[in-house]
């Protein structure tokens, strides 16, 4: 039997020849292929100045220290994320502050109300597994508290709330193309932003300080993206609206199909991109569910087991905390293969695989 994978990147003819293209004329390093790629990024996030560099979490950390958030800053986390999103405010000398979250696994706008300080400075929501958190609610503490709104988008290229895309609402946003990313260019990320000087800080910072050669303004980082990376990036990019619109009719699917477990929730006025299609199991024993949905040759992902403020890494930073919802999160979650490459039979096999699976009460 062949598994279905949870997880599938699509590299094509069109990507092979976009990096044969880029070899033949000598140029690898960043130049024009990451200058096109950025302009065309900036159609999906209205407009807003993008700047490429080498890894999503480059793109946090290099918009956190654009943005002046540094030592003594808290910034209000969620812990039910990958490690990056508090790694990078640690690397820019802040603290994270783990808040909890809500039903569309994203930070709980009271949860962050209550977390704030007269020490804190951003709030970084994530819009995780491709749901927008609620940036409507988070907008509006943050303009009234006075604290700077940085997104997390790894997971979330072409989301939207209300018909704003995700990296449209803070003052700047980071977005991953990692490969198992809805799309991706091997590896990179983008930094997105409104503001003139925030962009300019960022080119900066990604090219050792400078905008002219050797002429170096600042102490900066060498986390520029290759034009290698770069070209297979904007041909993606072209293919991101079509795979996109298949993972939300899979998604509809297993909606459809899925008894036993709950299925993800999506918020009004939400567009999902179903980066990931995360079910919850309550009453069942996760990684046997897990083992038993494998021998029925049905990939799965577990996003994620251990929350962040139970890592040994930023367990220093949440002394005390209490985040009942990740934990539960944490301990019931199961993602499902959503990608575009599934085919009728292979979401019909995992409709019948998850349903026998709850229905033997696993």
């Amino acid at each position: 039997m062949i598994t279905i994978p949870a997880a599938k990147p699509i590299i094509g003819d069109d990507e092979r020849a976009a990096v044969d293209r880029v070899l033949q004329s000598g140029m690898l390093a960043q130049g024009p292929e990451v200058a096109s790629f950025e302009t065309e990024f900036s159609e999906l996030v209205a407009g807003r100045h993008c700047i490429a560099v080498n890894s999503g979490t480059s793109a946090l950390h290099m918009a956190l220290l654009a943005a002046a958030v540094g030592p003594g800053d808290e910034v209000i986390v969620p812990s039910f994320t990958f490690a990056a999103t508090a790694n990078s405010v640690v690397l820019a000398g802040a603290t994270p502050v783990f808040a909890d979250i809500d039903d569309f696994f994203c930070l709980d706008p009271d949860a962050v109300e209550a977390a704030i300080t007269p020490r804190t400075r951003a709030i970084m929501p994530v819009h995780l597994y491709g749901h927008p958190a609620a940036m409507d609610r988070l907008s509006a503490i943050a303009s009234a508290r006075g604290l700077l709104l940085i997104e997390d988008a790894a997971q979330a290229h072409a989301a939207a709330l209300a018909g704003t895309p995700v990296g449209g609402f803070g003052i700047a946003a980071a977005f991953s193309f990692y490969p198992t990313k809805n799309m991706t260019s091997g590896e990179g990320g983008m930094v997105v932003t409104a503001d003139d000087e925030v962009a300019r800080q960022v080119r900066l910072l990604r090219n050792q300080g400078m905008e002219v050669r050797y002429h170096n303004e600042i102490v900066g980082f060498n986390t520029r993206m290759t034009d290698i990376h770069a070209a297979i990036g904007r041909v993606q990019l072209t293919k991101l609206a079509g795979w996109t619109a298949q993972r939300q009719v899979n998604a509809a699917v297993l909606d459809a199909g899925l008894h036993g477990v709950k299925i993800p929730k999506v918020a009004p006025g939400a567009t999902h991109v179903y980066h990931q299609y995360t079910i919850r199991v309550p009453g069942h024993d996760r990684e046997t569910f897990v083992e038993q949905l494998s021998g029925r040759g049905v990939g799965t992902g577990v996003f994620y087991p251990v929350p962040n403020h139970e890592l040994p890494s930023l367990a220093p930073y949440a002394v005390g905390v209490d985040l009942p919802r990740t934990s539960l999160a944490a301990a019931e979650c199961l993602s499902l293969p959503v990608h575009p490459s599934l085919s009728a039979q292979d979401l019909e096999r995992i409709i019948e695989a998850v349903n026998a699976v709850a229905k033997a009460g696993a």
